[in-house]
């Protein structure tokens, strides 16, 4: 499967396309929710957030092997850190959109400037720049198919 580019110039036209009204096609989530969720992840990449890990240590290899594969992220995943009974941070949508590209572009500059961080994911482990960016690529695409956007 093909994964979206994280590139802002690819995701800005796609965010665009979301209104505060946009249903997902799964889920419960809504469309100011899942912008907000995936600030969540960036701020968890950045270690802004950290969590704890979830997953037992033997099972890291194997979920970082699914990182790296082809396959898609399952619909209707719970995940303890992506709460959707969790209160909004923004009065409307163009604001946590707002904040997403502002997140993104404090990780790619932390990233650039500490060549090798590594912050931990509760499900992946530690995970350096390559593989956060293939781990938003893949939640983006999940996201974004979610809500109709691609």
């Amino acid at each position: 499967m093909m994964f979206i580019s994280t590139d802002i110039e690819t995701l800005l036209p796609l965010f665009d396309k979301l209104q505060a009204d946009t249903k997902p096609m799964w889920g419960n989530m809504s469309a100011q929710r899942m912008v907000e969720h995936l600030t969540d992840t960036l701020k968890i990449a950045t270690g802004e957030t950290p969590f704890p890990m979830e997953v037992p240590e033997d099972r890291i290899e194997r979920m970082v092997a699914f990182l790296d594969s082809d396959k898609p992220m399952a619909q209707n995943l719970q995940v303890s850190f992506a709460g959707s009974a969790v209160p909004l941070r923004h009065a409307e949508i163009e604001l946590a959109v707002d904040e997403y590209i502002e997140t993104w572009l404090d990780l790619e500059q932390l990233y650039a400037e500490n060549p090798g961080l590594k912050h931990p994911h509760p499900y992946y482990g530690p995970l350096d720049f390559q593989q956060w960016n293939r781990l938003h690529s893949k939640h983006l695409t999940h996201h974004f198919t979610q809500f109709g956007l691609i």
